[in-house]
């Protein structure tokens, strides 16, 4: 089983969608459980509960913070993951002020990731800083997004909410997600410390196993059984 453990523990299992019902979210925890994933990235109202499910198990509880548009104010996304990880979690996935980042507002930037990232230290749990890619026309606010996370040495940089839908020249919605030419600058302009989270449209093995080859160390998906599946029968384990 090693190939494919080592794909599970790339995986973190979302349960982040408006519609799940607690029933549902017990269901994804087990299924999380069951395939030994990375960790599950939960609704925040339901920390406790994956935290009971998963007690004993090497599966890590994990949640969003400014989910999904980033616009709390930093005292807000302060108390938000004070909150989380007082419940059990230990990884949180926190939104940048978007319009902060499109506005080239730097400092306030820095400030907020700071200050979310020293209640996570204080608990020995992490962060991963969404940049949500398909909301930033230009590769310099990626790219000072990167630079700022490296210097505040955090643990990942993650591509995406799951929910960045933008207008095209149609005039209709699409979602990019996780695309190899983000995943490559962020990998680029990251220092070596930190890490890169792909999450947006990876729903196979073959996915994975490309962003992977970029640099890329752990994914967002929905699809993780259908992914694992893949993997057992594609490496005989």
């Amino acid at each position: 089983m090693e190939k494919v453990l080592e794909i599970a523990k790339m995986i973190d299992h979302s349960l982040l969608h408006p519609t799940l019902t607690d029933e549902e979210l017990r269901e994804g925890c087990e299924l999380a459980k069951k395939y030994n994933v990375a960790s599950v990235c939960i609704k925040p109202y339901a920390i406790k509960l994956a935290a009971g499910i998963l007690k004993g198990s090497d599966v890590l509880v994990g949640t969003v913070i400014g989910f999904p548009h980033g616009n709390n104010k930093i005292e807000v996304k302060v108390y938000e993951a004070e909150s989380a990880c007082k419940d059990g979690a230990v990884e949180l996935d926190i939104v940048v002020n978007i319009g902060r980042v499109l506005s080239e507002d730097w400092d306030y930037i820095e400030k907020e990731i700071k200050a979310v990232d020293d209640v996570a230290r204080k608990y020995n749990a992490i962060i991963k800083v969404i940049f949500e890619n398909d909301f930033l026309p230009d590769d310099k606010y990626k790219i000072k997004l990167c630079e700022i996370c490296s210097k505040l040495k955090v643990a990942f940089v993650k591509t995406s909410t799951g929910y960045g839908f933008v207008k095209g020249e149609d005039n209709k919605y699409f979602y990019k997600g996780a695309t190899d030419h983000d995943l490559r600058l962020m990998r680029k302009y990251c220092s070596s410390a930190v890490k890169i989270k792909a999450a947006g449209g990876l729903r196979t093995l073959n996915d994975v196993l490309r962003v992977k080859e970029i640099g890329v160390t752990r994914v967002g998906a929905t699809a993780t059984e259908t992914i694992l599946l893949e993997a057992k029968k594609r490496f005989n384990e």
